[in-house]
């Protein structure tokens, strides 16, 4: 089995795929090391009543306390949507080698709000599985609207 980008936003998406599930905003990101998923969330945010319980959020805490260190520098984080600006905070605060995300947010994603260099710190890659990533959050809401 080829451990890549794409394999690894596939498994934030069966974590999109669960939140979408449970009626939450279908995001999910997984956090790697070394080729192993050491961190993974989905949002939350219903469930546990907090706005903060972003699928970032659950990961980074996740994978913080798997290696017992509250920096991550040499881990990547998948998520199938462009990070808000809390979670790109936390990115940074974390220090990750590596952003990957599916699909950008032109309504709330960081890079409408921040400076390009909140993360320059960090690689950043866009796009992988962009149009299930999008697809998901599309379905998604328009199953809200009606």
């Amino acid at each position: 089995m080829e451990f890549n980008d794409e394999y690894f936003m596939g498994r934030a998406l069966v974590l999109a795929q669960q939140a979408y599930d449970e009626d939450e905003v279908p995001i999910g990101a997984v956090v790697v090391h070394q080729n192993k998923i050491i961190g993974k969330g989905y949002n939350q945010t219903e469930k546990l009543i907090d706005v903060t319980a972003h699928a970032e959020m659950l990961a980074i805490t996740s994978a913080s306390q798997y290696l017992g260190s509250k920096f991550l520098d040499e881990c990547t984080l998948y998520v199938t949507i462009e990070p808000c600006v809390m979670c790109a905070g936390a990115i940074k605060w974390a220090r990750f080698g590596r952003l990957v995300f599916g699909s950008s947010e032109p309504k709330s994603g960081y890079e409408v709000y921040c400076s390009p260099k909140t993360l320059n710190q960090t690689e950043i890659v866009r796009g992988i599985l962009e149009q299930d990533c999008r697809s998901i959050m599309k379905e998604f809401f328009a199953r809200k609207r009606k």
